[in-house]
């Protein structure tokens, strides 16, 4: 029996079975090195009258999650001739969602054949349905824009989606027409209308913003201020923690006088309350590093959604969603350029041997500090029981399910597809060797990642670290850090103390080598955006563990 024939049989098999969920999870993972053959079985039942009617949604489930052998296919089902209507939505979903452009003789059959979502057709005046609205906007045509700006209008259309194409399609002529039209839309609608003006990046947006402003509600506001930050670049500091009608006062009053250039960044505020805790704000500051959400999935109803750990705008870390009922997990993207060790490396004159913190020290550092993410910080210097851990099974990103598993009585045994690699974030990092002792959440992990290749570390500079720790000195690393608090299936209370290495790599390691809890400056972002409440509480109970003893 040839390969294809031999993946056929398991494939029919797995849809068979009484758990097919499970079953074809089983049968895709040892498949993710060689897609080809289970993309090409999929196409065949597809194809098939009998199966593609019993099995649809688990033949696209597979096309999705099979890379480019399954975009191949997709693309091919797609421009067969005489699609039924059922097929052909659940198609471009899945290519919508895979983030496909499809060409777009493809998009003007399925106008003109598939149902509209406010009746009739895309071809006899009806408004597209959202899948092919999200379609238009990845094919890269600029000739859909007149048909998506004319949605706009419409209130029974998909106006969210709509703008949100024109966003991603470039189409500047339709900015004004986005602007002016912030006033008619809610809710989700309003917040797909200001990423859109985000995904234009034209500043022609930026005075309709500003009058929309000093009018809109205060449940607009943020949308209307993070387009604002993202369009002019400039980003004034907030109070910290303002919520509701003062957090919307506040931003009025920082743009009441129009100016959007941006101006030097600016370390004020500073105040060391002990030798191991002092805070900070940053006003104008450069966000060369910071937390930021991406461009909107294709697909998704939710405009913002997924964030990235980000350096220059490259991304580094997937971070994930802000729902505070998801796990969080970290995904390795891409490494910085060489710049960021260079900014980390400008405080490493006071780091040999780091024992408290003072403000000369962080005056020192103010031009290092005013290159992050506008906002209130706090800096703790700490000595964190660190192990490096390279194996995903010994990782608390794995093991933290059968933590929760005890807690809760059950025996703890997973799944077989339930593989310690899906929870990994892709990269050898370090992590606290328990979880923080005492604090109110029952478990809060801790996991410190590079920033830089583990690989490229040199030994020798590790074994000379080593021998200082040996001696008694003190080398601290660098850490951009946060607190980030779940209820997780609004079950489990979860806590993380996450952090970035900005500089000292070759420190923790020589660290973790020998045993000694390693000395790390950690500079925490609290207040708007950073989960205010939670933040402070996790950072103080590890500030009373770990916190630098004097």
């Amino acid at each position: 029996m040839g390969d294809h024939d031999t993946v056929l049989v398991r494939l029919r098999a797995a849809l068979c079975a009484d758990d097919p969920w499970t079953a074809l999870y089983a049968l895709h993972t040892p498949n993710t090195d060689r897609p080809g053959p289970l993309a090409g079985a999929v196409e065949e039942l597809y194809r098939s009258d009998t199966d593609h009617t019993a099995f649809r949604p688990y033949l696209t489930w597979l096309l999705r999650s099979l890379g480019e052998p399954g975009d191949a296919v997709l693309l091919r089902l797609l421009a067969t001739p005489g699609l039924a209507g059922d097929d052909r939505q659940d198609l471009l979903r899945t290519a919508v969602v895979r983030g496909l452009r499809l060409p777009a003789e493809v998009l003007h059959t399925y106008a003109q054949d598939a149902p509209a979502s406010s009746g009739g057709n895309a071809g006899t005046g009806g408004s597209p349905a959202p899948e092919l609205v999200d379609a238009m906007g990845l094919s890269g045509d600029p000739s859909f824009a007149p048909l998506l700006g004319a949605l706009l209008e419409d209130p029974a259309a998909p106006r969210g989606r709509a703008a949100l194409a024109l966003g991603r399609l470039g189409a500047r002529a339709w900015t004004a027409p986005i602007a002016g039209r912030l006033s008619e839309v809610t809710g989700l609608d309003h917040t797909a209308f200001t990423v859109a003006l985000e995904l234009m990046g034209d500043p022609a947006a930026v005075p309709h913003l500003l009058r929309w402003l000093a009018e809109s509600g205060e449940e607009r506001v943020y949308d209307v201020h993070h387009a604002l930050v993202r369009l002019t670049g400039r980003d004034p500091l907030l109070p910290e923690r303002a919520n509701g009608a003062a957090y919307a006062a506040a931003v009025r009053a920082a743009w009441a006088d129009g100016r959007t250039e941006r101006a030097s960044a600016v370390v004020r505020d500073l105040v060391v309350e002990s030798g191991a805790r002092a805070r900070f704000s940053v006003d104008e500051g450069a966000g060369r590093i910071r937390v930021a959400f991406d461009p909107p999935s294709p697909g998704s109803s939710w405009p913002r959604w997924d964030r990235c750990l980000t350096f220059d705008r490259k991304p580094l870390y997937r971070v994930g969603s802000l729902c505070d009922t998801c796990e969080l997990g970290l995904t390795l993207l891409d490494w910085p350029d060489d710049e960021a060790a260079r900014i980390a490396a400008r405080m490493r004159g006071r780091l040999a041997d780091l024992n408290r913190l003072d403000t000369e020290l962080l005056s020192e550092w103010s031009p290092v500090l005013g290159e992050l993410e506008t906002g209130h910080y706090r800096a703790l210097l700490l000595d964190l029981p660190l192990e490096q851990v390279a194996e995903p099974a010994r990782s608390w990103w794995y093991r933290r399910a059968a933590a929760r598993a005890e807690a809760d009585g059950d025996d703890g045994e997973r799944p077989e597809y339930d593989r310690p690699e899906d929870y990994w974030p892709g990269v050898a990092h370090f992590q606290l060797t328990a979880p923080v002792p005492g604090g109110r959440v029952p478990f809060t992990y801790g996991a410190l990642l590079p920033s830089q290749p583990p690989e490229a570390l040199d030994p020798a500079t590790v074994a000379r670290h080593a021998a200082a720790v040996a001696a008694g000195e003190r080398p601290a690393a660098v850490v951009l850090g946060w607190i980030d608090d779940r209820y997780v299936e609004a079950l489990h209370e979860e806590r993380w103390l996450v952090g970035a290495i900005l500089d000292g790599h070759h420190r923790l390691a020589a660290y973790a080598a020998a045993g000694v809890p390693a000395r790390v400056l950690l500079l925490a972002r609290v207040g708007e955006g950073s989960g205010a409440d939670g933040g402070l509480e996790g950072l103080a109970e590890v500030a009373a563990v770990y916190g630098c003893r004097e």
